[in-house]
Parts: C-alpha cells; structure tokens; sequence
C-alpha cells in the first residue's frame, strides 16, 4: 500500500492482493521504520458501521477507516477510486482518496508492478496494432 500526504489530502493506493484483503479480511496494514526502533504505520479498515470516508492519526498510526458496503462494491467492481472530506477542527476539510494502484505506462527501473491493476490506457500508449 502507497501513501501520498500533502496538505490536507490523504491518498492511499492498493495492489490487487490488498484490494482483496481488505474485502475479504477488513484490514490492510504497512509500515516505515525509522532509528530507534520507532515505527509510523498507515493502516485501512473496512467497517460496518461507518457511514463515509474518514481517517484518524493516533500513536504514530494513520487509519483510514471506509463504509464495508463502499469496500465491497468497489472492490468488485471496475471503479477505480473511493473519495471522501472529513470536517476538521478548524473549519478546514481532510480530503480522504483511496485508490486501485496502475502500472505505469512507461516501465520504471526497479519497480515490481506484478499485482498492479493494468493501466486503463496502457493500449492508447503503445498505438494501434
């Protein structure tokens, strides 16, 4: 699972195999070690009894909790995205997106893009046949 914060977005993008997990189990999870021993862990949490998007940050951890029924449908289904807005304290919105992860259309050195979704326009790419 990739993670893109900037502002007050939050992008998670998901390979085939987490898309499937979190249908199938409820939970993905990934983290980032750091000196120390210290960890900063982003996780995704299917849940019945959310009604929209929403995310939290506590002890190091981001959770990006969605609706289970948004999960299921989305995750069988050609739909590409989950987005959702969070009201903020201050007034300010949290822009929540959760995405199925493409391979690139140009190979990058290095990236292991076998349980990618392939790009949808990977074929307008490479020309007509």
């Amino acid at each position: 699972m990739k993670l893109r914060i900037r502002d007050n977005s939050i992008r998670l993008r998901l390979t085939r195999g987490e898309v499937n997990r979190l249908r199938d189990d409820g939970l993905v999870k990934s983290r980032t070690g750091f000196p120390s021993g210290r960890d900063f862990q982003y996780v995704l949490e299917s849940s019945p009894a959310s009604v929209t998007p929403g995310a939290f940050f506590s002890e190091n951890v981001i959770t990006v909790r969605l609706p289970e029924t948004t999960v299921l449908a989305w995750a069988n289904s050609e739909q590409v995205s989950i987005k959702g807005e969070q009201l903020l304290d201050d007034g300010e919105m949290l822009a929540v997106l959760v995405e199925k992860d493409f391979e690139c259309i140009s190979p990058r050195e290095g990236e292991d893009e076998a349980d990618m979704y392939p790009h949808p326009d990977a074929e307008r790419a490479e020309g007509p046949d």
